[in-house]
Formats: structure tokens, C-alpha cells, sequence
């Protein structure tokens, strides 16, 4: 019999975000200090002994609306070696979504690295990280799965070390969002025209809480303020986060409207996550440790 393996899909946390520039292909030059919620996750299973297909079920399965990134990760895993059969993929989804915090990146991520894991002898499927581009910008640095600089759109990925200790509490309204909520944020923000030169990155260490956050008050979120202005809710979560007791910084993550409230250890973050949670009981609010 052929075990089911399983894989974590992890949020992302962008706990930077600068924004340098409009590129002419139409994207954004980005920088960004990314790290990962180990204990907040979408789990993707798969079964290589059953007929190929995807199946979704968990909490917020239900606003998942088209093709989603799992289905995508299937079809072009299958296009590298269409003769191999992949096996049934099961996402069991927790995160929310259009959240900022990487959902669905974490997942097409979780089944290139589970499809890896489970057919070890097709070559095709060995080296990903060059073709994890073409399933979004965040593709790549989730499919590392680990602290990272990222740069260019995604592609660009440098190793980051942050303190082991190092612990979040995320919050998401669970309002609606608008479905262009990413396109009208950039374009409101109205980048300038990249200039066609970055400095290039180096990989980073951070040997203590205080060190990382020394970095993040120097490289902010480009996006916070203009996104607090589609999402309302955004400024409210942050202050909320930043009043509990033990936050060293709160802000947003990627596009939003998730936040993030740093901590330097997981027993703060999980004490204040039970308050914020009393508080303000239509909120999704989760505590974690990063990697």
C-alpha cells in the first residue's frame, strides 16, 4: 500500500516590502524581507497510487472562487513530464484568502515540493525553483520555505536568519475584500519608473529580535498606507496588535489586510493572541513561531 504523504503550506510574512519602481514589462521591482509561520498552514496531501485529480476541503474552502493554484501546479507539473501520473492532490485550506500572507503561493509551493518527495525517480520533477516563477511571484520564496530576501518580481531569492525565538500573531478581518484589491493598491500607489538598477542583495542574519527590528524600521511597507485606504480595518488591527502586551512592531503583510505583531517569544504571542481574540471575536487571529 502507498503512503499518503503530506506537506505544509506555510503564510507567508512579508515583514518588509519597498517597492523601487514600475518596470516596463508592467510589474513592480520589489524588496522584501520574507519569513514563515510555521504553526499557521494549509496542508496539501497526496496519494500517488490514486487516479490524478485535485479535491479542496477545510474552513475557507468554500471562498475559493476558479481554477486555483493547486490545480495550476498540477497542470504544469504534469506538462514537464506528461507521461508520469502525479497521483490525487487533497488541499485541506485554512488560511484566508487575497490575505497577503501567501495562501495560495503556499500552496502551489507545497505540491511542486510534495510531488518531488513522492516520485523521486523523474527528473523533470527534481529541479523546481527555476519554473516556480511561472506560477506567481511568491511561488519561489515559498517553495524555498524559509526566511529570505526576495527581489526582482520573486525570482531573486537571498537566505535570511532570523532569531529562533522570534514569534507573530497575525490578524485578518474577514471582511470583504475587493477582488482587485492588489491592482488598485499598486495603482494607486503610482510607483515611479524603475530605474533598471537595484543594489544587488546579500543574504542577512539577524542575531536578535532587536537587530531585526532595527532592519524593519529602516525597510517599511511601501504598500500599508495606501492599502489602509481599501481596507480599512488595516490601521485598526495594527494599533489593536501594538497594545498587547510584549509587541515590538505591528504592520501589514504583503498587499493585506493581514498584520502582524512581532514578539519575542511564542508564549507573548500566544497570550496575546488569546486577548485580541476576546476582544475582537470576528477577527481570525493566529500565534506562531517563524522560520
Amino acid at each position: 500500500m502507498t503512503a499518503i504523504l503530506t506537506e505544509r503550506a506555510c503564510a507567508k510574512i512579508n515583514l518588509t516590502l519597498r517597492v523601487l519602481g514600475r518596470r516596463t514589462d508592467g510589474y513592480h521591482e520589489l524588496e522584501s524581507l520574507v519569513a514563515f509561520a510555521s504553526d499557521i498552514y494549509d496542508v496539501i496531501s497526496l496519494d500517488s497510487a490514486a487516479p490524478t485529480r485535485v479535491s479542496v476541503t477545510g474552513p475557507t474552502a468554500a471562498y475559493l472562487t476558479g481554477k486555483n493554484l493547486v490545480e495550476e501546479a498540477q497542470t504544469l507539473m504534469q506538462s514537464l513530464a506528461p507521461d508520469e501520473p502525479i497521483g490525487a492532490l487533497h488541499l485541506d485550506k485554512h488560511l484566508p484568502i487575497a490575505a497577503g500572507i501567501g495562501g495560495g503561493s503556499a500552496d502551489a509551493a507545497a505540491v511542486l515540493r510534495i510531488v518531488q518527495r513522492a516520485h523521486p525517480h523523474v527528473p523533470e520533477w527534481q529541479d523546481l525553483s527555476s519554473v516556480a516563477y511561472k506560477l506567481g511571484a511568491d511561488v519561489p520564496v515559498c517553495f524555498a520555505n524559509r526566511a529570505s530576501i526576495m527581489s526582482g518580481i520573486g525570482e531573486h531569492l537571498q537566505n535570511a536568519v532570523i532569531p529562533a525565538a522570534c514569534a507573530i500573531v497575525l490578524v485578518n478581518p474577514q471582511t470583504h475584500v475587493p477582488a482587485d484589491k492588489t491592482a488598485r493598491i499598486f495603482s494607486a500607489l503610482a510607483a515611479p519608473e524603475y530605474s533598471g538598477y537595484a543594489s544587488p542583495m546579500s543574504s542577512l542574519k539577524f542575531t536578535d529580535v532587536d537587530a531585526l527590528l532595527s532592519y524593519m524600521a529602516e525597510h517599511r511597507n511601501d504598500l500599508e498606507t495606501v492599502a489602509s485606504k481599501v481596507v480599512l480595518e488595516i490601521a485598526d488591527m495594527c494599533e489593536a496588535l501594538f497594545a498587547t502586551q510584549g509587541c515590538r512592531i505591528a504592520r501589514m503583510s504583503g498587499a493585506g489586510p493581514t498584520c502582524f505583531g512581532l514578539f519575542d517569544t511564542i508564549e507573548l504571542a500566544t497570550d496575546a493572541a488569546l486577548k485580541l481574540s476576546a476582544n475582537h471575536p470576528t477577527w481570525w487571529i493566529k500565534a506562531s513561531r517563524l522560520q
